[in-house]
C-alpha cells in the first residue's frame, strides 16, 4: 500500500464557488479511486485565486463601512475552510455512492516561516483574478498592491511567499491518518505564522502550496507526491511554437531546465522545485505533475510529467 499526497492547484479549482464545487466533484471520483485501490491518501490544495477574492471582498467591505478590515492571515484561514468544505462534501458523497465507510476531515493548518525570509522583500506569489495591464495599473494606483505578469495569462497581484519550515498541526494530521481518516491539510500552503516570545503570530503572505505539500509529504512518509494543476504536462519553451511536453525527467534534468529559465516563477517553477525536494536522495519516491482532469490518466501512466531522483 502506498501513501500518496495529492496537491490540488488553486487555479485548477475554478474562479467561482459553483465552478469549484463542480470541478471538485469530478476530482473526488479519482481521489476515492486511489483509496479503493488500497492507497492512503492525504489531500492539500492551493488558494491563490480564492484568497485574493476573499481579501479583495473584505477590503471593499471595510472601505465602504460594511465590515472591519480583515488581516491577510485570516483571509487565508477562511479560504482553507471554504475549499475544505467543498472537498469534504464531494469526497463524502463519493464515498457514500461507493458504499465505503471512511471519515473525511479538514485541518486548518498553520505553517511556521522565518521572519527574516528574503521573500518578504520580494513578493512573487500570484493571488486573485487575472487582469489586463491597464486594470492592474489602476488597482495598483488605488490600493498600492504589487502586480506582475503571470506566464502569459494576464496580470495578477503578488504577495510574499516564504519557505515553509514546520507544520504546526503535524501530530494531529498523523493521528488522523493513523485512524484511517481521509485528511485535507495544508490548504493554501497553510496559514504562515512566525514564532515570537508570545507564541505564534500570523503574517501577511501566502506559502506556495507545492512547497508546503512537499514538506507535508516528507513529514508523513509519503511514497508519492501528485501535484494537480491546469495543464497536463510540464513543458519547456512553454507557449512557444517549439513547446515540448516532458513525460519523465530526473532531478538533474530539472536543474538544467531551471538554469535555462524554462519555468515561470510563481507558476511552474515552485511545482518542479517542490517535486525535486521530495524525491532528491530518495530513489524510492516519485512525483507527478498533471492536470486536475488528468489524474486517472496519470495514475495509469498515460499522462503527466514524472519527476524522480
Amino acid at each position: 500500500m502506498s501513501k500518496v499526497v495529492v496537491a490540488l492547484g488553486g487555479n485548477a479549482l475554478g474562479k467561482a464557488p459553483a465552478e469549484q464545487l463542480e470541478l471538485v466533484k469530478n476530482t473526488a471520483s479519482s481521489l476515492i479511486g486511489l483509496i479503493s485501490a488500497g492507497n492512503e491518501v492525504v489531500i492539500s490544495h492551493g488558494n491563490g485565486p480564492q484568497v485574493g477574492q476573499i481579501n479583495l471582498g473584505m477590503s471593499y467591505a471595510a472601505e465602504h463601512g460594511q465590515s472591519a478590515a480583515f488581516p491577510f492571515p485570516e483571509c487565508g484561514a477562511m479560504s482553507q475552510g471554504y475549499i475544505g468544505y467543498h472537498l469534504q462534501q464531494s469526497l463524502q458523497n463519493e464515498l457514500r455512492k461507493r458504499s465505503m465507510t471512511k471519515d473525511v476531515a479538514t485541518i486548518v493548518t498553520q505553517i511556521v516561516v522565518d521572519p527574516a525570509d528574503t521573500a518578504f522583500q520580494n513578493p512573487t506569489k500570484p493571488i486573485g483574478a487575472f487582469y489586463t495591464k491597464e486594470e492592474a495599473d489602476s488597482i495598483a494606483e488605488d490600493k498600492g498592491y504589487i502586480f506582475k505578469e503571470d506566464a502569459g495569462r494576464g496580470w495578477r497581484q503578488v504577495v510574499p511567499s516564504p519557505t515553509p519550515k514546520r507544520i504546526v498541526e503535524l501530530n494531529s494530521i498523523k493521528t488522523l491518518i493513523e485512524a484511517n481518516e481521509l485528511v485535507i491539510a495544508g490548504g493554501g500552503g497553510g496559514v504562515p505564522v512566525v514564532e515570537t516570545e508570545e507564541g505564534l503570530k500570523g503574517v501577511p503572505a501566502v506559502i506556495d502550496k507545492d512547497r508546503s505539500s512537499a514538506l507535508l509529504a516528507d513529514n508523513v512518509g509519503a511514497d508519492k507526491l501528485i501535484i494537480l494543476t491546469a495543464v497536463d504536462y510540464v513543458a519547456i519553451n512553454f507557449n512557444k511554437p517549439d513547446q515540448k511536453n516532458l513525460e519523465d525527467i530526473s532531478v538533474e534534468e530539472a536543474k538544467k531546465y531551471i538554469d535555462e529559465g524554462q519555468f515561470a516563477a510563481g507558476s511552474m517553477l515552485p511545482k518542479v522545485q517542490a517535486c525535486m525536494s521530495f524525491v532528491e536522495g530518495h530513489p524510492e519516491r516519485e512525483a507527478i505533475i498533471t492536470s486536475l482532469s488528468g489524474l486517472d490518466g496519470a495514475l495509469a501512466g498515460q499522462l503527466g510529467t514524472v519527476i524522480h531522483a
